[in-house]
């Protein structure tokens, strides 16, 4: 498998009490197949909306080293070190594995 038809999902809820969708994966391209894409976002989801989405330098391949930046992000996320914005994740998401 890899991350084109098993993207990494993990929710977490934050101090606050919300909750956080953390999607991984290659995204939806109404252009390509996702076959033809190694592109990896992260995507945060709150009551069912985007709320963030940035670009990784991870490949869907990588489906370990995606677990591995959920995991983190989750972890900032629950403690309130890390807002749910995508300039909070991205200095991750941009941080080789």
């Amino acid at each position: 498998m890899s991350l084109r038809g098993s993207p990494i999902e993990q929710t977490v809820t934050l101090p606050d009490g919300g909750e956080v969708l953390i999607r991984v994966g290659v995204p939806d391209n109404g252009y390509l197949p996702r076959k033809e894409l190694d592109t990896v976002d992260v995507e945060l989801f709150m009551d069912g909306r985007h709320v963030a989405v940035v670009n990784t330098v991870l490949t869907a391949e990588q489906e370990s080293e995606a677990r591995q930046l959920a995991r983190e992000i989750a972890v900032g996320l629950e403690s309130g070190a890390l807002e749910p914005t995508a300039g909070a994740i991205e200095p991750l998401a941009d941080q080789p594995r």
